[in-house]
């Protein structure tokens, strides 16, 4: 059944991807066109492929909501894909960077960075950001192999959240020892306030080679997502598999926080959201989980920037509104507990 079921996705991912991609850029040029002023089409256009024209709403445009825009689609992207990593490489269908630790690991090492090296700059910054994931990744993954016979989804999940919890008291302890919880809270509410062309140079290279390697590797790990046994007896190295793989992940989770803060929910809605039209095959669900979820974060930005405006409301509220009911949802339709 899985098998024709990832025929019949494959068969229909080109139509699929298009779809995707009209969704995304619909998402992308509304987003740019409302705010606090409205923006023309005409506007847009220049701004983008007229390099010569400057001025007024122009600059708005080029200065302030084009590089907001192109953070939230990476940052969704990567969060999306980083979250179907995880989904296939665990079999755990609550998995997601947010909920494993991953997130809080991160955002604790920007409370060391800020608090220890404060002239670190924007680069140690995501370095910090990719060992705190991996620290956050570990300690998770660590705690539910000491009961490897009962590591059920809904445990690692608790262990997620334990992990979660210690990390978060320990950046904010950080935070109020060194007087600096200003700048750690701004940093890891979660929004796209503010993001320049510097750092999305400094991150996008980081994001898309990870992005290419893991579709590369979709066939290995949809493999890898069935069973292990399968994986070995079809000839897979799954533990080189599995390191690359949580190498992907941490990069990706990690460029996530250092951009835009500590965000939940996007990784474990979106794979789920693609699965229901696509089926089970990796090949099909990386690709479109990167464009939904890039688009999936723009949206989630505009709503941030318009429900209260001009005041905004944190995206990472906003998210987790609309994640909450939905990993609801999957907890109450297959995921045995305790």
């Amino acid at each position: 059944m899985k098998h024709s079921n990832s025929k019949t996705g494959l068969r229909t991912f080109p139509v699929q991807l298009l779809l995707s991609l009209i969704v995304l850029v619909v998402v992308f040029v509304t987003a740019i066109m409302v705010g606090a002023k409205n923006i023309s089409l005409l506007d847009i256009r220049d701004a983008i492929f007229r390099p010569e024209v400057s001025g007024g709403d122009i600059s708005i445009i080029r200065e302030l909501r084009l590089p907001r825009e192109l953070a939230g689609i990476l940052v969704g992207a990567a969060l999306a894909v980083a979250g179907a990593i995880m989904q296939g490489l665990t079999r755990n269908p609550l998995a997601d960077p947010g909920l494993l630790g991953l997130s809080a690991g991160a955002s604790a090492a920007l409370a060391v960075v800020f608090a220890f090296f404060p002239g670190i700059g924007y680069m140690g910054t995501m370095v910090a950001c990719f060992v705190g994931a991996a620290v956050g990744v570990l300690l998770v993954f660590g705690i539910a192999a000491l009961r490897k016979r009962n590591m059920s989804p809904l445990r690692m999940v608790l262990a997620g959240a334990a992990v979660s919890a210690l990390l978060t008291a320990v950046a904010e302890g950080i935070s109020l020892i060194f007087k600096i919880s200003k700048s750690v809270s701004m940093w890891t509410s979660g929004g796209l306030i503010g993001t320049t062309w510097a750092q999305i140079q400094m991150i996008t290279p980081v994001i898309i080679i990870c992005l290419i390697i893991a579709m590369i590797l979709s066939r290995q790990l949809t493999i890898l997502s069935l069973s292990e046994s399968t994986a070995i007896g079809l000839g897979l190295k799954t533990s080189r598999i599995k390191i690359i793989m949580f190498v992907l992940i941490t990069l990706l989770a990690g460029a996530g926080v250092a951009l835009v803060g500590n965000l939940a929910f996007v990784g474990l809605m979106i794979p789920h959201f693609v699965r229901m039209f696509s089926g089970t095959d990796y090949r099909t669900i990386l690709p479109l989980s990167a464009v939904l979820g890039g688009a999936f974060m723009v949206f989630a930005d505009t709503l941030a920037r318009m429900i209260n405006a001009p005041f905004e409301t944190p995206i990472a509220a906003i998210i987790a509104i609309i994640g909450l009911p939905f990993f609801l949802l999957i907890v109450r339709k297959g995921v045995r507990s305790l």
